[in-house]
């Protein structure tokens, strides 16, 4: 597990989005996994410049996210179809078939999961999965007590993540209190992850995911396990670490 301290959220974006580029350089049909929430906002801001200033093509590139609400429409402004068109795929040259993000609309759920397994295996795995973190520890929307092994799946959002992402909505009850979301299992299978994390109400999550035991009450302690993890951080998400880290 390699841990970055930058500077600043913006300086880790660019160094993620240098990554990202070299990956598709060296591998234009590279498959990505990319996420939600504000942590991949200025990687994605990074990478729309890479390709408008340095024509970085995205035009073979697979893509998969992690999650989706449950029985929010796509056109939603708040599903992540709407999030990832308007911060991404809309000013980035990627092919509309190549993107993934599950369908939480669908009658029969398990099925839909079951079928965005297999299109991952299809696909030949994820090269490059992005993560973000939430201040319980959680990824994706896997919370603290989710399977450490667990695939794809429908899970019932935490209050305090409902609350977390309540700012996102006029009030509490348009918040979905079920999500589709990549497993734990899913997200280990990847063959990088970068976990990226900014802001003091991260650093007791970054200090648990780091340093402390790997538990299913910290689901992104697991990383730990993965043989390669790339964690990128500010300064203030890493105010509590206490070990030697670059």
């Amino acid at each position: 597990m390699l841990v970055r301290i930058f500077k600043s959220a913006e300086d880790y974006s660019i160094a993620a989005a240098s990554e990202i580029a070299r990956l598709i350089e060296r591998k234009p049909d590279a498959v990505l996994g990319l996420a939600t929430g504000t942590s991949p906002l200025l990687l994605y801001q990074k990478l729309i410049r890479l390709h408008e200033e340095e024509d970085l093509d995205f035009s073979r590139i697979t893509t998969f996210n992690l999650d989706e609400y449950v029985a929010l429409p796509r056109s939603h402004p708040q599903s992540y179809h709407s999030f990832m068109t308007e911060n991404l795929f809309s000013k980035i040259n990627i092919r509309p078939g190549n993107i993934y993000i599950p369908n939480g609309t669908v009658e029969n759920i398990e099925e839909q999961c079951d079928w965005y397994e297999e299109q991952i295996k299809l696909a030949g795995g994820i090269d490059l999965q992005i993560l973000g973190i939430g201040g319980n520890g959680h990824i994706a929307f896997n919370e603290p007590g989710a399977s450490l092994g667990s695939r794809t799946r429908i899970k019932t959002l935490s209050e305090q993540t409902r609350k977390d992402n309540s700012r996102f909505f006029n009030t509490m009850d348009e918040v979905p209190k079920y999500a589709i979301t990549m497993g734990i299992g899913t997200i280990m299978d990847c063959h990088r992850l970068l976990l990226m994390a900014s802001g003091k109400s991260k650093a007791v999550a970054m200090k648990n995911t780091i340093e402390g035991p790997i538990t299913a009450m910290v689901p992104a302690t697991i990383v730990q396990m993965h043989r390669y993890a790339m964690i990128y951080i500010d300064e203030e998400a890493a105010a509590h670490l206490s070990g030697e880290h670059e």
